[in-house]
């Protein structure tokens, strides 16, 4: 990363910001949002990596280098210690008799260039690339994992017969090496998740990636009892409980990152299921455009944060992001000026300045109590990780009503289904539309792979199933009046959409990370009347209509429509 006078040197004789007043004014931004400059140009598309890049090539003379397009031989790679390049940022990617060629992000670091030049006896000819292109060609030092499993299934016999301990197993160099693969790949793979299913004669491995299970391996049987025992000696469980759930914690530093990985362990027909969640300790902090909002949701958003008391109930099922989105708005938040707790089950991510409470049932400490005793507290602002019962409910609308902002999260459907939930919970119809701010209805889509994108158009026989699923005359207003498409389109035959062919960057899937899709549903004078009239749900939609509120499966489309996702994955996760 280079430093701000470097990186100001380059925008300017490379033409890529205009003048000083301008360069001044990204600066300032930079500065208020406590980015480095390099980070905020690129995260606001003021230029993209690539181009900053060959810029910065171009200003300090070298050549640049697309480290995406090169095949490099494993020969040549592995010249360069993994961690070196790893420390250094520094690749290997070609070489002759004479010289080798090295992609970095530092070309004035003298010193490895000279251990290069003592260790391969060639000259080292330094190349720029994006850093980027350098973090996913690191990625190439793994090993296969299946060659790391041939230990354990070799092995799994002799263990067998030699009828060892489980706490001996979990011990063992073989089971270990198996983790830690496990764990080190699942965090390469960007996976949120890693399941170990037992079945009658095998246990199998899958990775949940982009909210999709995938399988990594199958192992034998007999190698199951260990690694439970290892996974429960890191967690710090019972190794010898095997009819009980448990649940427990650990950490490892992966890279220089510090994953948490939140264990459960399930007693199954065939043995002990594991789930492992992969949490990072400090994750990007992100922007409520960067996960997804639209311009109007957008903004209703943040005129309802701003409130000082009130409710906003953030749903949808289980894994559809709804924790991320809390902890984007308490960032907004957070400032020395308010006190904010949060009593959550469990605390994924640690906020700073944030009092973070984590609910323990086994000893009565629930959402209930936890709240109660928050608000002995002073608190201004107030997060609930999940509104479960009727009493939690009760203690939340109560305290929305007397002077705090309260967030929370509920499990329905869609955003207007919140408000008949809150009756069902015997919450008085008053106290819902008195309190309720903001309602955001959520799910995640996969976001289409960016190195394998392609245009289509979509045939008769696509258009007639859809027709069949979506009001598409109503899908091609919204695209209209949100100026996605021209308003004389009238046809979907004609619309371009977009999918991914499959490509090694995205194991060949189309897809690549998950964005949002949202409907907000703002409080309005009418919608509360109507609440405390107690009208049916039937009229409550009717209301709600009349805000032009954009629903799921709108807003899905056009970011279908903008090339973001694919149809089909707006469909998979919108289904109504």
């Amino acid at each position: 990363m280079f430093s701000n006078e470097q990186l100001a040197k380059i925008l300017l004789a490379r033409k890529i910001i205009a003048d000083q007043n301008a360069l001044a004014e990204i600066t300032t931004k930079a500065g208020t949002e406590k980015e480095a400059l390099e980070k905020y140009v690129i995260d606001n598309k003021i230029v993209s990596e690539q181009t900053l890049y060959e810029g910065a090539a171009d200003y300090f003379k070298i050549p640049f280098v697309n480290l995406k397009k090169q095949i490099i031989r494993q020969d040549i790679l592995t010249l360069l210690p993994e961690t070196t390049a790893q420390e250094h940022k520094i690749i290997a990617f070609d070489k002759d008799e004479e010289k080798i060629k090295v992609a970095a992000l530092d070309p004035a670091n003298l010193e490895i260039l000279e251990f290069i030049r003592k260790k391969t006896n060639l000259e080292p000819e330094v190349h720029l690339a994006t850093p980027s292109s350098i973090e996913d060609t690191l990625k190439q030092y793994r090993k296969d994992i299946k060659s790391e499993l041939k230990v354990i299934e070799e092995d799994s016999e002799e263990k067998e017969k030699k009828g060892k301990k489980e706490t001996e197993a979990g011990s063992e160099l073989p089971i270990i090496k198996i983790i830690d693969t496990l764990l080190e790949q699942a965090f390469y793979e960007n996976a949120s998740d890693i399941h170990i299913e037992p079945a009658e004669k095998e246990t199998s491995i899958r990775y949940r990636i982009d909210g999709i299970l995938a399988n990594v391996m199958t192992l034998p049987k007999n190698a199951h009892p260990a690694l439970i025992a290892r996974v429960k000696v890191l967690a710090n469980l019972k190794v010898d409980e095997h009819r009980l759930p448990q649940d427990g914690r650990f950490k490892i530093i992966q890279k220089g990152n510090k994953i948490s990985f939140r264990v459960s362990i399930l007693p199954t027909l065939y043995g002990e299921k594991i789930v492992m969640r992969l949490l990072e300790e400090k994750p990007q902090v992100l922007s409520l455009e960067q996960i997804g909002f639209q311009p109007k949701s957008l903004e209703l958003v943040k005129k309802n944060i701003k409130k000082p008391h009130g409710m906003i109930l953030v749903t949808g099922p289980t894994g559809s992001g709804k924790t991320t989105t809390l902890y984007t708005i308490l960032n907004l938040l957070n400032s020395p000026k308010v006190n904010i707790s949060t009593i959550e089950d469990p605390i994924e991510y640690s906020i700073p300045h944030v009092n973070q409470s984590q609910v323990n049932p086994k000893i009565g400490y629930t959402f209930a109590n936890g709240l109660r005793a928050l608000l002995r507290q002073d608190p201004n602002i107030i997060m609930v990780g999940e509104i479960r019962d009727n009493e939690t409910a009760e203690i939340s609308i109560h305290a929305a009503l007397t002077g705090h902002l309260v967030l929370s999260t509920l499990h329905t459907n869609d955003a207007l289904t919140t408000l008949p939930r809150l009756l069902e919970m015997n919450v008085p119809s008053f106290l819902v539309a008195s309190t309720t701010n903001l309602i955001i209805a959520q799910r995640l889509v996969r976001k289409i792979c960016r190195d394998c994108i392609q245009s289509y158009y979509l045939d008769k026989d696509e258009i007639e199933q859809l027709k069949k699923q979506v009001n598409l005359e109503k899908i091609m207003a919204v695209l209209q009046a949100e100026k996605v498409v021209a308003e004389s389109e009238k046809n979907f035959e004609k619309l371009l959409f977009y999918k991914g062919k499959g490509c090694n960057e995205c194991g060949n899937t189309g897809y690549k990370g998950r964005t949002g899709i949202y409907e907000t549903l703002s409080m309005t004078p009418e919608l509360a009347k109507l609440i405390t009239k107690g009208v049916p749900e039937t009229e409550l939609r009717a209301a709600a209509e009349q805000q032009e509120m954009l629903k799921i499966i709108e807003d899905g489309f056009i970011k279908a429509k903008n090339g973001l996702t694919t149809i089909e994955e707006v469909l998979r996760v919108s289904k109504e």
